[in-house]
């Protein structure tokens, strides 16, 4: 059983490189920093899209309008650390 939780730490953890992945990648779009013509690029960012939006799209509708600041990756990481330290703390030790 203890295995099964260190995955799930270990799918959490990933979800959250994918979470700001997916921010640094937008923001480096919406600057024109890269561009999305680059088949890797457009890739790429359609991936980080359809892995994160699912998540994301809920919270979003939560949220008041802050104008152009997106903070909904902030808020879903903090509920994933919180999800991580109530399984390391509280689940983990309980498991034989």
């Amino acid at each position: 059983m203890r295995a099964v939780l260190d995955i799930i730490l270990i799918v959490l953890d990933l979800y959250v490189w994918l979470l700001i992945a997916s921010a640094i990648l937008s923001w480096l779009i919406a600057f024109n920093v890269v561009n999305t013509r680059n088949q890797f690029v457009a890739s790429v960012a359609e991936f980080l899209y359809r892995i994160t939006e699912p998540v994301l799209a809920p919270i979003r509708s939560f949220m008041p309008n802050f104008g152009g600041l997106d903070i909904s990756p902030i808020i879903l990481i903090l509920i994933i650390m919180f999800v991580q330290r109530v399984i390391s703390y509280y689940i983990y030790p309980s498991v034989f």
